[in-house]
């Protein structure tokens, strides 16, 4: 992060890909699903984010947990219109749970 212009999350990254350091980069993807998920609590930055996510994660799961997340926000828990009906994290998803299923059965959101 001595770098010009390398921030928390690209050294996140590079620490991450290049060398498997159990280090996690929050992007809006990671943000967005893991907080829906239910993987965070009233987590409102990135490191935030990124505490919650490695308290519960295992150290040798964490650098292919970031892509994980990241992919599951890229093509399935979309920002705008999460494809819930493709999702197979439902039964665990805080999100489907109280704002889809909430809906169906005239609950109040979450």
């Amino acid at each position: 992060m001595k770098l010009p212009g390398v921030g928390r999350k690209t050294a996140n990254v590079i620490t991450s890909v290049v060398h498997h350091q159990p280090n996690m980069a929050v992007d809006t993807h990671v943000f967005r699903v893991s907080a829906r998920l239910g993987l965070t609590t009233n987590a409102t930055t990135p490191l935030q984010t990124e505490m919650q996510l490695l308290k519960y994660i295992p150290k040798e799961k964490v650098h292919v947990a970031h892509h994980w997340l990241i992919l599951h926000g890229r093509y399935i828990c979309l920002a705008r219109s999460p494809k819930c009906g493709e999702c197979g994290l439902r039964p665990v998803c805080k999100y489907y749970q109280s704002v889809i299923r909430g809906n169906q059965l005239g609950l109040p959101k979450y």
